[in-house]
């Protein structure tokens, strides 16, 4: 494997995907898996924040499976079948709802909508929360298009985004910081 990080192949604003095929830099399954990779540098940034190590455990595995997302959205899938792709399954949800459930536990209900802030531990799980939606609308936008996209990695950032809103309040509580709710102006 070379040293080297440039290959210059890029220059012309053509990149490959896994499998050889060339698409423009601009082409939608870049952009989507550009987004999944800003997500986990988000989530990186936001394990770097924490303090537990439940959360930590958990944010490593989740940054294990953007990996396999980002993999599965980078592939071409007529080449798919031929190659060695990590998989997600539905215990990748299961584990995201399972601790969701646990946060919850926890909690005091939701009585109004809050307000992204507090701590810096809590604004990032939002920022991540927000990068995933547009990760999720990257992909949706893709199917809409007939361009394949494996409705589990949907589903997977869908779960995702709710675990990341659910552990901004988890943050909150954790750190005595209350919650600030939005209370909109009425003209």
């Amino acid at each position: 494997m070379s040293n080297k990080i440039y290959t210059k192949t890029g220059d012309l604003g053509k990149t490959s995907l896994i499998g050889g095929t060339k698409v423009p830099k601009s082409h939608i399954r870049i952009d989507t898996y550009g987004t999944v990779d800003e997500l986990n540098s988000w989530i990186g940034l936001l394990f770097d924040l924490s303090t537990e190590q439940h959360t930590q455990i958990i944010l490593k595995e989740i940054q294990d499976r953007l990996f396999t997302v980002g993999s599965s959205l980078a592939c071409d899938p007529e080449k798919e079948p031929m190659m060695k792709i990590p998989d997600l399954n539905e215990a990748d949800i299961t584990l995201l709802e399972r601790e969701i459930d646990h946060m919850n536990d926890v909690l005091p209900p939701m009585k109004f909508f809050v307000l992204p802030g507090g701590h810096p531990a809590v604004s990032q799980s939002h920022i991540a929360r927000c990068v995933c939606r547009r990760a999720e609308r990257c992909c949706v936008n893709m199917q809409e298009q007939a361009i394949f996209v494996d409705p589990l990695v949907i589903k997977y950032l869908n779960r995702l985004s709710d675990y990341l809103f659910v552990l901004s309040r988890y943050f909150s509580h954790l750190l005595a910081v209350p919650e600030t709710p939005w209370k909109p102006r009425v003209s």
